[in-house]
């Protein structure tokens, strides 16, 4: 039997960070991590650079039940919090677009950061620890095939549903369950899409091409790259509309973004297929444009017609037969009812010393580098209030 202070149970972004705060006061933390490493996710996450924050995160950056749950968290560990802890250990950074930070080198950095603080902070890391059982008396005792561990406190990070084959499971929902907490339906979340019938035949052909477009869906709407694939759509664009989206809707798609596209078809010499090709020069890509107007041609070259055919062109509708599921998900939305928490600290209100953070919570970041932010802010509320 090993007995602590607390007992964070997972060893991603919001696991450590916790247990480092954690340690910083002076208490004795056990991580537990069922893998064979720490930070797998975080190995991969930015193309393996690591978006580990975004200069401009702000509450309306996040997704939850209740809107304003992250603000306490958020405004009390920021990025310039994080970047301090970058910059102390020299690891060189750049921003790529606006306020994504990202890795000079690789992600391995910010392993070996955590790792660092960890040991300075006394935190013990206790890997490929499957936990068999929890419970709670006077204290929680969590059994994992090698014995067991005891402390007033535990802290839950075992993250979501997304990229199963990095290890993820739904722990953590079936502990809030055996707890009594309510948990909001979960789904993956930043998601390509899957097109079937007539659209995936017209265009998945063009896998690897990609354009700036408008994404609408649900009253929200993003401005970024669209990518056509083997199956349907992705890029950041898309990604980040998948995150509103619901089974069964279509999305919203505007290929010419502050283009008058029949205005240009007005003022050529001629008005016919090749006038409608060269007004989507340096908009989409040549052969995606040949396609899309192969199947979406104006009816015909008069006034009317343009304008109904310029707005299709800036409301091109797509049905997706669903997405590509946690399997290529970045994130799971959903998760532990921000209702059944103190958004200060992250503590259960029905179960005292228990705290449950990063994205087993019902709070889901934008693309950008958000989701890790609301790892390391919400997993220093809790490390911070242990």
């Amino acid at each position: 039997m090993c007995k602590f202070d607390a007992v964070v149970l997972g060893a991603g972004a919001a696991g450590l960070l916790c247990a480092i705060e954690a340690g910083k006061r002076g208490l004795r933390v056990a991580v537990l991590e069922h893998a064979e490493r720490i930070g797998k996710k975080i190995l991969i996450s930015g193309g393996g650079r690591c978006n580990f924050t975004n200069l401009y995160c702000q509450p309306k950056n996040f997704i939850s039940a209740n809107e304003h749950f992250a603000k306490s968290a958020l405004a009390r560990y920021t990025p310039a919090d994080f970047i301090a802890l970058i910059e102390k250990h020299g690891i060189p950074y750049h921003e790529k677009t606006p306020g994504q930070l990202f890795c000079d080198r690789s992600a391995q950095d910010i392993i070996n950061l955590l790792e660092s603080e960890c040991r300075s902070a006394g935190v013990q890391i206790f890997l490929q620890s499957r936990i068999r059982e929890v419970q709670r008396t006077t204290e929680f005792i969590v059994r994992n095939e090698s014995g067991e561990f005891r402390a007033p406190v535990l802290v839950v990070a075992t993250g979501g549903l997304s990229i199963p084959k990095m290890g993820a499971t739904p722990l953590g929902y079936e502990l809030a369950r055996q707890f009594g907490l309510k948990i909001v339906e979960t789904r993956p979340a930043l998601v390509p899409f899957v097109l079937a019938g007539k659209d995936r035949t017209r265009y998945c052909g063009l896998a690897g091409v990609s354009a700036e477009v408008i994404a609408k869906a649900n009253h929200h709407a993003f401005r970024e790259k669209m990518l056509i694939t083997h199956r349907g759509l992705s890029g950041p664009a898309i990604l980040q509309i998948s995150s509103y989206w619901k089974n069964g809707q279509p999305i919203h798609i505007d290929l010419a973004p502050d283009r008058d596209m029949a205005q240009s078809i007005r003022e050529s010499k001629v008005r016919n297929a090749s006038a409608a090709q060269k007004a989507f020069q340096g908009i989409l890509p040549k052969r995606f444009a040949e396609r899309w107007l192969e199947n979406n041609p104006p009816a015909a070259w008069n006034n009317d017609a343009l304008a109904k055919w310029q707005n299709l062109v800036h409301d091109w509708v797509i049905k997706p037969a669903g997405t590509e599921g946690y399997e290529k998900a970045e994130v799971t939305a959903g998760g532990v009812d921000t209702a059944e928490l103190s958004s200060k600290t992250m503590e259960c209100l029905k179960v005292k010393g228990l705290f449950f953070i990063g994205e087993v919570v019902d709070v889901t970041g934008h693309l950008g580098g958000f989701n890790f932010q609301w790892a390391w802010a919400s997993g220093a509320a809790a490390g911070q209030a242990l």
